[in-house]
């Protein structure tokens, strides 16, 4: 049976397991990113803060070096190359994804204030290469 408030976010009851199934940390982009940047040399902190006040976690942090970066999903991050939107439920999930993005440049305008350099990777990139894109960022400072 369906519940009345799950009809204002997932299309069916199917659609709500699987969504809530999906993972927010420890992705096969991210592991595959994190892994490239151990074979390059680096060492990071996972899933942290960048700054104490922003209620936002980047993916990969280096500290020391103000390098905060972020693994975004096509779909849930609007990628415009490979970003879909969903045809039920437009209202809903159309709104949600434009917040998302809006998010994201806000959080990069906040980090970039206060100092921080930010490094975008999408789920879809080559992961040798954004890590020589990260590994860029964290020696040019």
């Amino acid at each position: 049976m369906s519940e009345p408030w799950r009809s204002r976010f997932a299309s069916t009851d199917a659609v709500h397991e699987r969504m809530s199934r999906q993972r927010r940390r420890d992705t096969a982009p991210e592991v595959a990113l994190r892994r490239a940047l151990h074979a390059v040399g680096l060492r990071f902190y996972v899933h942290r803060r960048p700054l104490r006040s922003l209620r936002r976690e980047a993916d990969v942090v280096f500290p020391r070096r103000r390098v905060a970066v972020f693994v975004d999903g096509c779909f849930w991050h609007r990628c415009p190359e490979h970003g879909v939107s969903p045809r039920l439920n437009d209202g809903y999930w159309s709104a949600k994804l434009d917040n998302n993005a809006a998010r994201d440049r806000e959080t990069d305008e906040v980090l970039t204030n206060a100092g921080w350099r930010v490094v975008r990777v999408w789920e879809h990139e080559d992961p040798e290469s954004a890590a020589e894109r990260v590994a860029g960022a964290v020696r040019a400072v």
